[in-house]
């Protein structure tokens, strides 16, 4: 049974979302401050993590970057804030995927399944492949990235966009079909989203992000994994 932590401050929004998840055959946790929030996820990791953009204590874009300095797990936010922009910021700070209120909780459930089923599916390479002499290393058997001897810490997403790019060295892949092998059929967001992953991951794991050498753009098409295993 998979558990979900359930992080808003209105009560009614959280017992609905709740008992919808229960419904649905998970296990729940519940806060309603980012303060008690982070004491869950210390002290009982959960599969996923429902949160809310607005609580009292805290910006939920402040959690979602604090679970990000140690933990991958999805987030899925609760956000009243639609525009591009907020998405776009959620997105860089680690989210996996948004919902904006008012919003449907058979919704909230689907989005839930289809995050955890992207991050089951997440299909392993040989154990270790290492790149640049090895400057870069996925460990697929840990799932764990090493970029010059330091971890690197990517979301499940970032993870798996990276993992699906370094298995096909040099083969182009378009953001439609990013979109599909990453954020799954069902994905009703705008494919640029492949592009701020991409932002992310270049990010931690590029020398200088605005010359990369691993994950190069096909312009006018999409992406390549650059980097020559060794």
């Amino acid at each position: 049974m998979k558990t979900i932590a359930v992080v808003d401050d209105e009560v009614k929004i959280r017992d609905v979302i709740v008992s919808y998840l229960v419904q649905g055959g998970f296990r729940c946790l519940e806060a309603g401050t980012a303060r008690d929030a982070l004491q869950i996820i210390e002290e009982q990791p959960p599969d996923l993590i429902i949160l809310d953009l607005m609580l009292p204590d805290m910006d939920g874009e402040q959690v979602c970057e604090e679970i990000r300095r140690t933990h991958s797990i999805p987030i899925l936010m609760l956000t009243a804030k639609a525009s591009e922009s907020n998405r776009i910021r959620g997105l860089s700070l680690g989210a996996d995927d948004y919902v904006t209120k008012p919003f449907d909780p058979r919704e909230v459930v689907a989005r839930v399944r289809a995050i955890l089923r992207r991050t089951d599916d997440v299909q392993l390479l040989a154990d270790r492949i290492v790149f640049h002499g090895g400057h870069l290393v996925i460990d697929s058997l840990k799932q764990d990235v090493y970029c010059g001897g330091e971890a690197v810490s990517l979301t499940p997403n970032e993870y798996k966009l990276l993992l699906v790019l370094a298995k096909h060295p040099q083969r182009r892949f378009t953001r439609e079909e990013l979109v599909e092998k990453v954020l799954g059929y069902e994905f009703e967001g705008d494919i640029r989203t492949i592009d701020q992953h991409i932002k992310n991951i270049r990010s931690k794991i590029e020398p200088d992000p605005k010359s990369p050498i691993y994950i190069v753009t096909v312009y006018g098409s999409g992406y390549r994994f650059a980097g020559g295993e060794v």
